[in-house]
């Protein structure tokens, strides 16, 4: 039963939400999407990826209604509670621990962890809550459920590791079921949705024909427009409708929440003498509520009307009138308590983002494929501005397509990607990724300060031993073996690095360029062989996630490898 039944959950930087399917895998997926906002005069595919916890850590709220409460809280609360918003980011270039902390609204902190468990906890209960209310007479469990939970493409393992201990302490799987707990890449589960959509599945905007060719050999671009990342991967459709990646995953930090970003600069130039950070220091929420109201307006190529919050007012009118705030200002004006920003200065919000948006897709135009289409897809890619942009950029090469629902794509395609995890047949390997061994030394090969003396001879140390190389295409469910020796007779715990490289043939791991990135231990008992023993690594590169297993040959003992990518 369980194994059939799918929830996805695509955890956004902006936005969130979750889909299901009860249907069997061989049937057509029925995919049902939970919509939010129905409170707030809404029907949303996805809410507001913000989280608020009392002064105790304890959970209150999640989505438009932590917003709610957030919005609505007096000062002595905003400096108390943790109110975290796009807090995903918080992730994005860094050195993961479990001990990594992230900022609340207020400046507070909390452990990365405690807060990406308590966001997965509310979506796993609510994805539950969801279907137990439309299932008469069953209740179903999260062990009734194979679970799908999206991250970028761009991450690293240690960040989908970390995502993985957070939702088994969130305990949406358990050590014990912890295979039902499926990563998928957001780019490739919005490549699986599209590839399904009718000719009428997309916008049209007068170009071209509008709809995804599906044959063999058709490539195309999947642009992934979030509010933290542009993330980016390339397939081709092969024989039986199945995907090939054709280039590594790419993209950048220069999502929807750069143009957001923007906004507030041109606000606290506006709010200059130290209103505007008084402002941001003082009443935080209503910063954020003002910065809500403006993601609304970016959607339109038109002229945005933010509303003034009243705090913003009264500490500004102690300085001057609200008008000679905007004196000289272009692009902006002051009307009956209202922010107008013109389009034009609203276009100007986006070109950071643009730029990094269409360099990426032309360094991608470079490498001689034959790409047939750019699919936009993710809330970002709502924005008339953009899509507007990616078009005009690439009307001579391809054609550019974007589904009706953008920000559903992905989430649709996650609930199939668990349904379905052949679909992406193959992969390119974006490093090369070696483990460090030691060997016999050998003078004529290896660096005499490399050499050290055991009881068992002289060795070299800090040997890069390639498992997989950068650009290489690995299958999805393929197994690669690697036999590995004790250096000491008597050892029966093997202890090695995990090391990765975008140089393709590595000798040493401390050359330029290589970083540890994990590591893991083998178990050898019988230790009567001595050095002749064989250790088996037989290691999955093609999947979303890397996952191994070691067999001492001698004694016939398996165990699962944990891989540990978090830096402690």
């Amino acid at each position: 039963m369980g194994d059939s039944f799918i929830i996805a959950i695509d955890f956004g930087t902006a936005y969130s939400g979750h889909a299901f399917s009860l249907t069997t895998r061989e049937a057509e997926a029925d995919i049902r999407v939970k919509m939010w906002g129905e409170d707030l005069g809404q029907q949303t595919p996805k809410t507001p990826t913000c989280i608020l916890l009392g002064e105790k850590e304890e959970f209150i709220s999640f989505g438009y209604k932590a917003q709610t409460d957030y919005f609505r809280m007096k000062g002595k609360y905003t400096k108390d509670y943790f109110f975290f918003d796009n807090f995903k980011m918080s992730l994005y270039g860094k050195n993961f621990h479990r001990d990594l902390k992230i900022k609340a609204a207020n400046g507070k902190e909390l452990t990365a962890l405690k807060v990406f468990t308590e966001a997965l906890r509310f979506l796993k209960d609510d994805a539950l809550k969801t279907i137990n209310t439309n299932t008469a007479g069953k209740m179903f469990t999260a062990s009734d459920f194979t679970w799908v939970l999206t991250v970028p493409a761009i991450w690293d393992h240690s960040a989908k590791q970390f995502m993985r201990e957070a939702a088994m302490q969130a305990g949406i799987v358990t050590e014990i079921d912890k295979e039902k707990l499926v990563i998928a890449l957001e780019p490739e589960a919005a490549s699986v949705w599209c590839k399904k959509l009718p000719a009428d599945g997309f916008i049209s905007e007068h170009q071209g024909k509008d709809t995804l060719d599906h044959s063999p050999g058709t490539q195309y671009v999947v642009v992934d427009c979030g509010g933290g990342t542009i993330d980016i991967t390339v397939h081709e459709v092969l024989k039986g409708g199945v995907l090939k990646e054709l280039h590594k995953a790419s993209g950048n930090d220069l999502g929807g929440e750069t143009v957001d970003k923007k906004c507030k600069e041109f606000l606290r130039q506006i709010f200059s003498d130290g209103v505007w950070d008084e402002f941001e220091k003082t009443r935080p929420n209503d910063v954020k509520k003002m910065m809500y109201d403006f993601t609304l307006f970016k959607r339109q190529d038109d002229d945005a009307e933010i509303v003034c919050p009243f705090n913003l007012g009264n500490i500004a009118q102690k300085k001057k009138a609200m008008e000679d705030f905007f004196k000289g200002v272009e692009g902006a004006s002051w009307d009956d308590g209202s922010i107008f920003i013109s389009k034009q200065k609203l276009r100007g919000f986006f070109a950071e983002s643009l730029k990094g948006v269409t360099l990426s897709l032309k360094e991608i135009f470079t490498k001689g494929l034959n790409i047939d289409y750019i699919l936009l897809v993710g809330g970002y890619a709502e924005s008339e501005i953009l899509r507007r942009h990616i078009k005009k950029e690439f009307i001579d090469v391809c054609e550019v397509l974007c589904p009706l629902r953008p920000q559903e794509a992905i989430l649709r395609g996650a609930v199939e990607f668990g349904r379905k995890p052949y679909l992406v047949a193959s992969r390119k390997s974006a490093f090369t990724y070696g483990i460090r061994v030691s060997r016999r030394f050998n003078k004529f090969n290896h660096k005499a300060e490399k050499k050290f003396t055991n009881k068992d001879g002289e060795w070299c140390r800090g040997i890069f031993m390639k498992l997989v190389e950068s650009g290489e295409d690995v299958g999805w469910d393929e197994t690669r073996s690697f036999s590995l020796y004790p250096t000491q007779a008597d050892m029966k715990i093997m202890n090695y690095n995990f090391y990765c490289t975008k140089n393709r043939s590595p000798k040493y791991v401390d050359e330029e360029g290589i970083e540890k990135i994990g590591c893991f231990s083998l178990y050898s008992p019988n230790t009567k062989q001595g050095l002749n023993r064989e250790l088996r690594l037989n290691i999955k590169f093609g999947f979303t996630e890397m996952t191994a297993e070691g067999i001492d040959l001698d004694s016939d003992l398996t165990s699962s490898v944990k891989l540990d990518f978090m830096r402690n």
